[in-house]
């Protein structure tokens, strides 16, 4: 009985031994081609990175014009902003012009083109480029299609008569408006004899004055300019007095009386190629004179300190009326037409201050 137990026993292990290689030597093939299937995945994922690595590797074969920095910054990278990008930076800052809409804004709520220039401080600021902006017309009258707006600046040019040519007498009148554009420009024919054509400040002379206009209708013009409008000058009193013709002192802007410009002034008022130079910057009247040129720079001085000015008259003669016309006086009123005695009756009736020198 045990005899057959220990067989029985041997046989049995024997079995178990037999069972236990044929399970291994089935499982061994599977390992195997799991092996090899792990190995081709891992050799085709490194032929991969060297496939990316290639154009790398060329890279550094070619000399770097750049060192390498290995230093890591801390500071974070600026985000850019969404949106479309921009070729240029955008221009801040008031607008350089006018532009159309605006223009037709303007038109149709009545707002002058002065006004909307001096909001956009158009304009004012290359004031050589303005004094010389437009070449003079010169003896033109009035220029043809231009709209004068609510401020215009007027220069005259003088020539002497009376004794020693003392006293001063109208050859040449020139007007601009707030821009600077000439709106009128003549020479004229003096009612009396010169005795002094003052050619070395003027550049006037008798071949010149033979193609002038007459006085009375270059009054008439000029008259026709100034009214209902500001009128901007140098000294402006002289040129009204040559003109025979008044203007409302509140519409009157002299940048020789302006207590803004008085620092300037060795005397009591600063003469004008002064002010050029100190507050503008160009330099004028260096040689013969131009009435266009200086009608210019007494516009552009009022231009610079406009709010100053209004701040002046409006306390000196309170607001502006609604009525200010410019008009001849009733001498040269009385004087017109018939037989040429009523220019002696105006130029008997000129003032005094009319008679004096302007300080250039």
């Amino acid at each position: 009985m045990a005899q057959d137990l220990s067989s029985n026993w041997k046989k049995l292990q024997a079995k178990i031994k037999a069972e236990s290689t044929t399970t291994s030597s089935t499982s061994a093939p599977k390992t195997v081609a799991k092996r090899k299937a792990e190995d081709g995945q891992t050799s085709h994922s490194h032929s991969k990175r060297q496939k990316l690595q290639k154009p790398f590797k060329q890279q550094e074969g070619k000399p770097s014009s750049k060192p390498t920095n290995h230093k890591v910054s801390n500071k974070p990278t600026p985000k850019k902003p969404m949106g479309i990008t921009q070729s240029s930076a955008i221009a801040k800052g008031p607008p350089t012009t006018i532009t159309p809409s605006l223009a037709l804004w303007a038109e149709d709520n009545d707002v002058s083109p002065e006004d909307l220039a001096e909001a956009y401080n158009l304009g004012a600021k290359h004031n050589a480029s303005l004094v010389a902006a437009e070449k003079p017309r010169v003896n033109e009258g009035l220029a043809p299609g231009i709209e004068v707006g609510k401020y215009v600046a007027l220069d005259c040019e003088m020539v002497g008569v009376g004794p020693e040519g003392r006293e001063s007498a109208l050859a040449r009148v020139s007007i601009v408006d707030f821009h600077g554009r000439q709106v009128y420009d003549s020479f004229v024919r003096p009612r009396e004899r010169v005795t002094d054509w003052r050619t070395h400040i003027t550049g006037i002379t008798p071949r010149i004055i033979a193609t002038a206009r007459e006085f009375d209708e270059v009054q008439a013009a000029v008259a026709d300019l100034l009214k209902n409008r500001i009128v901007v000058g140098h000294d402006i009193r002289h040129d009204l007095a040559a003109l025979q013709l008044s203007h409302p002192s509140g519409q009157i802007r002299d940048t020789a009386r302006f207590a803004g410009y008085r620092q300037y002034g060795h005397g009591p008022k600063p003469a004008l190629r002064v002010l050029a130079r100190e507050v503008l910057g160009v330099e004028i009247q260096t040689g013969h004179h131009s009435s266009i040129e200086d009608a210019r720079v007494a516009m552009l001085l009022f231009r610079r300190k406009k709010s100053d000015f209004d701040v002046q008259h409006a306390s000196r003669y309170g607001l502006a009326t609604e009525k200010t016309a410019a008009s001849e006086t009733a001498a040269v009123n009385g004087g017109r037409g018939g037989d040429g005695g009523g220019g002696n009756k105006g130029q008997a009736t000129k003032s005094k201050k009319g008679k004096k020198k302007k300080k250039h």
